[in-house]
């Protein structure tokens, strides 16, 4: 097996926000996407998900505030909880969840 260069990884996807499989452990899917400063809408989910950024930053959109995740920070959104992702993010991110 290979290490995985995720920032070359995402930034190979065709299409922002389109996130790939990039490999399993402990039960959780280990996905990367490239963020292109565009927004991306709402949504939630009936798991926790922790969201990675690996490079750049990720203006998230949570509970009507919104918060501005740096690289090398990771935020975990609880389970049920509705949460966007704001113009201006960018680089790549990391998502763990199932």
């Amino acid at each position: 097996m290979l290490a995985i260069d995720l920032p070359t990884r995402a930034a190979s996807l065709p299409q922002a926000w389109r996130s790939t499989v990039v490999g399993q452990a402990a039960g959780a899917k280990l996905k990367v996407l490239r963020m292109d400063g565009s927004a991306y809408p709402a949504e939630s989910h009936d798991f926790d998900e922790a969201l990675l950024v690996l490079d750049g930053r990720m203006h998230l959109q949570i509970q009507g505030q919104e918060l501005t995740v740096q690289a090398g920070e990771v935020f975990i959104v609880p389970a049920g909880m509705p949460h966007a992702v704001a113009p201006g993010s960018h680089g790549t991110l990391v998502i763990i969840d199932r």
